[in-house]
C-alpha cells in the first residue's frame, strides 16, 4: 500500500495489472485508496500475487485444514494442489489438530496461491495449554509466528471488544456468535474478564503487518448465524468498529479486507453491502458462505 501511494511498482503490481488487464496506473491508484488489495508476504517466494477488490474479477478461496476427524497432511496437500489446479485464488488453512506449523510450513512452500489463516485456532496447540491460560503477549506471538512463517492474509476478530460484547449480552440473538474465532475470542475475554489482546493491541498487530507485508483480514465475530439475526444492532455496532479499524491500518499503510455475513434475507443482501462500504470505506469485502442460506446448526468458520 505504501509504495502505490508513492507511485513504485512492485513486481506485484505488474503481475496483477497483467493478469486482470487494468492499467498499472488505475490498479495503483486503487490500492492507495485501499479498494484493492494484493496479499503477499515477503516470505511467499513460491506466490503468484493476485489481486482483490473494486474493478478486479471475483476471487475464490478454498478452505482446509487438519482436525480431530481428518489427520492425514499429505491428504491435506493433495486438496492444495487439486485445488489451485481447478483455479482456486487463495488457500485458508484452518488447522485445529496436529503439527499444524510443519503443515503451515510445507502449504506455504507448495503454494502458488495465496494463504490465509486464523492464529487463534493455532493458540491452543502451539502453547500447549487451557485457552483461559494464554496471555494477551501469546495472542500477538501467536499472529508473528504465522507472519514469520509466510502467512499472506490473516483473520483476527479485533471488533470483539468489550462495548461490542456488552451489546451483544442485552441483545437477545436466536444463535448467538456462529463464529469460530469468535467464539474463541469471546470465551477468552469471559473466561479471563480482559479485552480482547487484537483490539487493544491493534497497533502491535500493525506493526507485524508492515514488518512482513502481511494483510489483514478483520472477521465479524457477530455476523448473524440465521436469517433471524441478520442486520442486528450487535452485527452494525462490530461493523463500525471494523471501519474504525480499518482506518487506522491504512494510516499505517497496512492492507486491509473486511469479512462479510452468511444468512442474511435476500431482501436485505444489497443493503448489507451498500452499509459494509459505507462503513469501512470501500475496503475489499467477502462472505463466508452463500449469503442467502439459513442453517443455524450448522457451524460458520473464521
Amino acid at each position: 500500500m505504501e509504495a502505490a501511494k508513492r507511485g513504485i511498482a512492485t513486481k506485484a503490481m505488474l503481475r496483477v495489472a497483467e493478469k486482470e488487464n487494468i492499467t498499472l496506473e488505475s490498479l495503483m491508484e486503487l490500492m492507495s485508496k485501499g479498494q484493492v488489495i494484493i496479499p503477499c508476504n515477503k516470505r511467499h517466494s513460491a506466490i503468484d500475487p493476485t489481486g482483490i477488490g473494486s474493478k478486479l474479477k471475483t476471487k475464490i478461496n478454498v478452505n482446509l485444514g487438519t482436525s480431530r476427524d481428518e489427520t492425514d497432511l499429505e491428504k491435506e496437500l493433495k486438496k492444495v494442489d487439486r485445488s489451485i489446479a481447478m483455479g482456486a485464488d487463495a488457500i485458508m488453512d484452518l488447522s485445529t489438530h496436529g503439527d499444524t506449523q510443519y503443515f503451515r510450513q510445507a502449504l506455504i512452500k507448495r503454494s502458488t496461491a495465496m494463504i490465509g489463516t486464523v492464529p487463534i485456532y493455532d493458540a491452543v496447540l502451539h502453547y500447549k495449554r487451557a485457552l483461559k491460560d494464554i496471555t494477551a503477549e501469546e495472542w500477538i506471538g501467536i499472529f508473528r509466528k504465522h507472519a514469520e512463517d509466510g502467512v499472506d492474509f490473516m483473520t483476527i476478530h479485533s471488533g470483539l471488544n468489550k462495548e461490542i460484547v456488552r451489546k451483544f449480552k442485552e441483545n437477545k440473538r436466536l444463535t448467538n456468535i456462529v463464529s469460530r474465532g469468535g467464539s474463541i475470542t469471546f470465551a477468552w475475554m469471559e473466561m479471563t474478564g480482559e479485552e480482547n489482546p487484537y483490539y487493544e493491541h491493534f497497533d502491535k498487530i500493525l506493526e507485524i503487518c508492515r514488518e512482513f507485508d502481511v494483510t489483514l483480514s478483520l472477521g465479524d465475530a457477530c455476523r448473524p448465524g440465521s436469517l433471524a439475526d441478520a442486520t442486528d444492532g450487535v452485527q452494525i455496532a462490530e461493523l463500525v468498529v471494523l471501519g474504525e479499524l480499518t482506518a487506522r491500518a491504512w494510516e499505517k499503510d497496512v492492507q486491509v479486507m473486511v469479512e462479510g455475513p452468511g444468512h442474511v434475507p435476500l431482501n436485505q443482501i444489497a443493503a448489507n453491502i451498500e452499509i459494509q462500504k459505507t462503513i469501512c470505506h470501500n475496503a475489499p469485502f467477502y462472505v463466508v458462505r452463500n449469503p442467502s442460506q439459513s442453517s443455524p446448526p450448522s457451524s460458520t468458520f473464521s
